[in-house]
């Protein structure tokens, strides 16, 4: 918008200055006639100024569509954000009924939606966020503790407590971990 007012006030500019040019032309005599070295420097003068509205126009026009790009491409982060944690839950109940009895017809329908939300969530650009045994990224990762480890080297993630999502390459939430120690001091 800035460059929008800079650019009209730029051709303001151009025609308050052709105007008093045209004033002082009617108004002037055959003798007053300005020099040919003048007017060849307004002339470049008022080029100029033409070319840097015209690019001041363009540098405006890019912006705007890119603003517009990224605001289409990310329209639906806030309602993805808000789905995740009914997501995580869902998956917390699956896993749980899992556990519990054998192959239930509740248990199949389950599963059936869980596919569904996460191909749902994959449409949309929803990734999640690699954790369990990578080095530890404070800028995907939220470390919550730190515990010893034999197995897992220190500075990776030993376990995952929730897991984390990306929105194409923006972080919509970072995945909460324990970060291994490496091994025992004993």
């Amino acid at each position: 918008i800035a460059q929008a007012e800079t650019l009209y006030s730029n051709m303001e500019e151009l025609k308050e200055e052709q105007q008093t040019e045209n004033e002082a032309e009617t108004t002037g005599s055959a003798g007053d006639e300005p020099s040919a070295a003048k007017l060849q420097a307004d002339l470049e003068k008022f080029r100029d100024l033409a070319m840097r509205s015209q690019a001041d126009f363009d540098n405006f026009r890019k912006r705007a569509a890119r603003e517009r790009d990224e605001a289409i491409k990310f329209a639906n982060a806030s309602l993805l954000e808000r789905l995740l944690p009914v997501f995580d839950n869902f998956e917390l109940g699956l896993t749980a009924a899992r556990q519990g009895t054998g192959n239930s017809s509740i248990l199949q329908g389950m599963e059936m939606v869980f596919k569904q939300l996460q191909d749902f969530l994959s449409q949309s650009g929803i990734e999640p966020v690699a954790a369990e045994g990578e080095l530890f990224d404070p800028n995907v990762h939220e470390a919550v503790s730190q515990e010893e480890s034999d197995e897992v080297p220190e500075g990776h993630v030993l376990r995952q407590l929730r897991k984390g999502y990306k929105l194409r390459d923006r972080l919509l939430r970072a995945a909460m971990v324990v970060v291994s120690k490496g091994p025992s001091k004993r």
